[in-house]
Order: C-alpha cells, then structure tokens, then sequence
C-alpha cells in the first residue's frame, strides 16, 4: 500500500482525518456529524491520491462474525464510492475502533492498520498512527488496550448477543472524552504524551513529520528542525484535518459551503 505512495502523481494531495467518533453523543448529532464527513469527502475526492482515515472514526466499533453495528450506511456507501473509482482509503484503528476485523477490507477494499506506519512521498519520511498509548503516562490505558487486545477477550465478547455487547457499548460512550468534553481542550506541555513521544523517537531516528490523532486538540508543533508533529484534532467540535500537497502537511478546518 505504502510503497505505491512514494510519489505523489500531478495535482493530487493525501488526505488525513480522525476522531470522528460517529454514535456519540447521540443518534442525532452522529447523524449531522456523518453528513458534514460525507460532504468534505466529496470535496476533496477530486484530488485525492490518498485518504487516511486514522482512528476512532466510529466511538464504538466491534465486528461479530454475522453483524457489524447499525447504522453508519452514509459514511460506508461514500467510502465503497470513493474505492470503487480507485481512491484509495486507509484506515488506522483507535482505541475506539479497535476491534476492526476483516468486514472493511473484504467489503471496501480498504487495509486496516493497528499499529504506526512510516512510509516516505516525495522524499518526506511521514510517521502515521492513532497515537493511543504512545509516549509516557496513561498507564492505566496501556493495561486496558493489552486486554482488548487479547484474543480470549475478544472471542469471549463476541459470545454477548449484539443487543447486550452494542448496549454496554452505547453506555461506556456516554462516558467517554468526547462525550462529556465542550472545546475546553488545552495545552499542557508536561501532559502532551504524544508530542514527548515524536520528540522522544526524533532523538533517535529523523521524521519529517507525525501525524496523529487521539488527542482532540488541532496542534501544529515543531519538534526539531525540519520536523513537526501535527494532531488531527475531533470531528465533535473542530472539523479539522491535515493535507500534504507534495511539500508539507497544512492543518485546515472543513468548512461548508466554502
């Protein structure tokens, strides 16, 4: 997949969005949150080399062997548009969406990834991910992804009938983040994991840039010299996403209409 990247063709861009988080707060809202997606897709699938697609694009996503969750029906049919005319998509789980299996790939064509990619374009060496349990901190966090993780507890939620495993999903999303934050994130540089950890893997080995999710908060920051980390910012309150035109990542703002 990556290696087909290398080179951007002429007028074509790559695509980067995440934390959709469709299904939270509630029906309604996912609802015109999953229009506004379907719209800045069309926008941009003229020019499109490549849309990444990197982490918790739904707030609760678990796949049984017969069933996949209700609802949604707006996003995939534009995705299997956009695959269907040879746009590719990619797509990273988060810790959302991680219990992602085969029903994207097989149904959309669409690779699924669980873990940071790095691939170069254009001579930019670009590390991509969610960015869940990366850097220090979030010990607790890191303990519970091992556990969703396991294949035995993943085989043994798979045994809930969908109207309990989708019921206890739709409860723990009223709690989550997005839930029960307004656009009150803030800056904390002691707190800011993932940026420790692009500083962190830049000591070590040169990126020219890391793109990520997870956080919520649009940041365009430089790391070293000639190096950037860029979080993709949530689809609940920001509308944000990043494009690389073949030279360098710009971190923009969906607006409609525009």
């Amino acid at each position: 997949m990556f290696s087909s990247l290398a080179t951007l063709e002429v007028n074509k861009k790559l695509y980067f969005a995440s934390d959709f988080h469709l299904g939270a707060p509630e029906n309604k809202q996912s609802l015109e949150r999953e229009k506004k997606i379907v719209g800045w897709l069309d926008s941009i699938k003229h020019d499109a080399q490549c849309i990444f697609l990197v982490g918790d694009i739904f707030d609760f996503w678990f796949e049984y062997k017969h069933t996949i969750p209700k609802g949604f029906i707006r996003l995939q049919a534009k995705l299997l548009e956009l695959t269907d005319h040879q746009i590719p998509v990619v797509f990273f789980t988060g810790n959302h969406d991680m219990w992602m299996f085969n029903y994207f790939t097989e149904e959309f064509n669409i690779p699924v990834y669980r873990e940071p990619q790095v691939f170069t374009c254009n001579g930019m060496k670009i590390m991509l991910g969610h960015g869940d349990g990366l850097g220090p901190g979030d010990k607790i966090y890191k303990i519970q992804k091992q556990i969703f993780k396991n294949k035995v507890a993943q085989w043994l939620f798979s045994w809930l009938h969908p109207n309990i495993g989708m019921g206890l999903a739709k409860y723990w999303s009223t709690k989550s983040r997005i839930s029960n934050t307004g656009t009150d994130e803030v800056f904390i540089p002691e707190k800011e994991w993932l940026y420790t950890f692009c500083k962190e893997t830049e000591a070590e080995q040169h990126h020219d840039y890391y793109i990520f999710g997870h956080r919520h908060l649009p940041l365009d920051l430089e790391v070293a010299e000639n190096s950037r980390y860029i979080n993709l910012g949530e689809w609940v309150n920001y509308h944000t996403y990043a494009v690389f035109n073949g030279t360098k990542v710009d971190l923009l703002k969906y607006e409609e209409n525009i």
